[in-house]
Order: C-alpha cells, then sequence, then structure tokens
C-alpha cells in the first residue's frame, strides 16, 4: 500500500526485461519511462508514480506522501576529483563532503554543477532516481535509510518517485553502504 492507502501493483518482467502486463509507460514523462523501464529490467516491484505537484526536496516528497522526510531517498550528485559521485541520502539530513571525501579517497568531494548532474545521469536536479542512468555511477547509499521499511527516491523527473528499501537500493546502484550524513557535533 501508499502512503495514501492504494494498492501498489507489482510490475512483472519478461525475459528480455521489458515490461509485462498492464504496467505501462505511456504517458509518463520520457525521464520517468527510462527509470521505470531501468526498474523493471532490474526486477524492482515498486512503480514510479506521479505526484500531484513537484518534489524537488525531500521536504516536498515527504509532505506530499505523507512520510517522514527520512525516509525520502535524496539523489545527490557530487563531484569527486573531477568524477561524478552519487549518494542517496537519507532526506533527515545532509551529506558531509568531507566524509565522503574519505570514502571515496578523494582530495576534495564538492556538489556537482547541473551540466554534471544532467551528463552523468540524464536527469535534472531534483528529479535524479537511483539508476536509469547513460552509465553506472559509483554509488553510495546512507545507512540511515535502512531504519525504514519504505523508502522513497526520485523516479527521473521532480514529479515522480517510487517506493524500495534499502536493501533494494544496495541492489539496483550495486552501492557501497555508508554513513555518508553530517553528524552531531
Amino acid at each position: 500500500m501508499d502512503p495514501r492507502g492504494e494498492a501498489l501493483p507489482h510490475l512483472a518482467v519478461n525475459a528480455d526485461g521489458t515490461l509485462a502486463g498492464g504496467a505501462d509507460v505511456t504517458g509518463l514523462h520520457p525521464g520517468a519511462a527510462r527509470v521505470a523501464t531501468a526498474l523493471a529490467a532490474l526486477g524492482v516491484a515498486g512503480r514510479v508514480r506521479e505526484l500531484p505537484d513537484r518534489a524537488a526536496t525531500a521536504a516536498a516528497a515527504a509532505e506530499l506522501l505523507g512520510v517522514e522526510i527520512g525516509a525520502i531517498a535524496n539523489s545527490l550528485v557530487f563531484d569527486a576529483d573531477g568524477r561524478p559521485l552519487l549518494v542517496l541520502t537519507s532526506g533527515a539530513h545532509r551529506a558531509d563532503t568531507l566524509a565522503l571525501a574519505g570514502i571515496v579517497e578523494a582530495k576534495a568531494v564538492r556538489k556537482a554543477s547541473a551540466d554534471v548532474v544532467r551528463s552523468a545521469t540524464g536527469q535534472p536536479i531534483g528529479g535524479v532516481a537511483p539508476v536509469g542512468h547513460p552509465r553506472p555511477l559509483r554509488t553510495l547509499v546512507d545507512v540511515d535509510l535502512a531504519r525504514y521499511d519504505v523508502v522513497w527516491a526520485a523516479g527521473g523527473h521532480p514529479h515522480y518517485v517510487f517506493p524500495t528499501t534499502y536493501d533494494e537500493l544496495l541492489r539496483i546502484t550495486a552501492g557501497e553502504a555508508a554513513e555518508v550524513g553530517e553528524r552531531p557535533a
């Protein structure tokens, strides 16, 4: 069930990775359709769904979904010594760039420009999904997301999200579990 009590249909996947049954990507924004197709190929049951309003921030997504802000998986792209790094962090805190640099053994980690984000993911800031990118990205997944049974991630456009789990995020991104958030002093 989604937060509003609606049943979440499960996607069936054909042997060739295409969506089967009633799963139809027509009508989805092209970015969301690419993500839905990538999710189906990865065997993800949660479907990409359109929100009634733009959810470009974790707070906006949490409000629209009626969930705790910590259950929102922010997809943040950083520049780590000139290489894109995708960090899926709980919406409950900010990513700690010093900690990220230590984890990935980079001299410097900083937020990537909008052009770098679009080039690395094919998706706009505010709608970057964990999957559906032109090429694989090194990905860190915030261990704080493990506290939630259901985690919501962006679906390739600021109006789209999909439900998943912490373990599924690790699997579908080939991500590394890490403490990525700022810690209280």
